[in-house]
């Protein structure tokens, strides 16, 4: 019998686990549980003057409303934006962007070798403020 072979309670027995390569930028579950994800609609969506990348958008998190500026803009109008069901990271620090602040981060996978950001959208029937596990 092999030594990670279930117990008689159906569970296998713990294993050691290798040491992280040097480098590894690699987190703990203890660390992936300080990140608040939660789903949000856009509410509102503008691009930021001065910048071809930026979008100010008015997220809507349960009953909470707050600006996030996401460097989207070049691949979204805003009016494609409003109503949509997005991620975001809502325990973020705020930071200002071109002058704007944020106060949070919305998810997007990056495509292609230029990392083109394409929104990670959530089913409607979700409701807004729910948490992402």
């Amino acid at each position: 019998m092999s030594s990670n072979a279930p117990t008689p309670g159906g569970e296998a027995p713990a294993t050691s686990t290798p040491a992280a390569p040097a480098g590894d930028d690699s987190i703990t579950i203890d660390d992936f549980r300080r990140v608040r994800l939660r789903t949000a609609r856009i509410a509102e969506a503008e691009r930021v003057p001065k910048s071809s990348k930026l979008m100010r958008l008015q997220v809507e998190i349960g009953g909470e409303r707050r600006q996030i500026v996401a460097g989207i803009a070049a691949q979204y109008e805003p009016e494609a934006l409003v109503g949509r069901n997005v991620v975001v990271v809502a325990n973020l620090k705020p930071a200002k962007l071109m002058g704007v602040e944020s106060n949070g981060m919305v998810l997007a996978a990056a495509i292609g070798e230029d990392g083109k950001p394409v929104l990670l959208d959530v089913p409607s029937e979700v409701p807004s403020g729910s948490i992402v596990k």
